[in-house]
């Protein structure tokens, strides 16, 4: 249970002011980038190292879903920011459903946007 509790831990949850920067970007790398949709997509690319950027959904249901995905991300050095919706996560990402996470893969217009957000990590 400890264990669950550290990877819980190591995602960074986005505070209000930052959220929609997150979805912002998320939408700016659709349009202009690349991004990956769904849990298994953003696993596979933070296996590879080849995310700049996972994006994951707080209230996915059972966080087990998604709760392997920050420990991978900090392994590999890949930024990992927690949203509160999966509804507006999978908006953000042009989807008519729901979404527990999305990885970008190229940045396009957002890298500003990325590089805003990790810094905001950090502090």
């Amino acid at each position: 249970m400890k264990f669950f509790l550290e990877m819980i831990k190591m995602v960074f949850e986005a505070p209000k002011e930052l959220v929609d920067k997150v979805y912002e970007a998320v939408e700016v790398a659709k349009a202009t980038g690349k991004i990956r949709k769904g849990t298994n997509e953003a696993t596979k690319l933070i296996e590879k190292g080849k995310a700049e950027l996972v994006v994951i959904a707080k209230d996915v249901s059972p966080p087990e879903i998604t709760m392997h995905m920050p420990l991978l991300a900090d392994e590999k050095g890949i930024p990992c920011v927690q949203v509160p919706s999966k509804e507006d996560l999978g908006a953000a990402a042009g989807l008519d459903v729901p979404t527990g996470s999305v990885a970008i893969v190229e940045h396009g217009e957002a890298k500003q946007l990325i590089k805003e957000i990790t810094e905001a990590m950090k502090k």
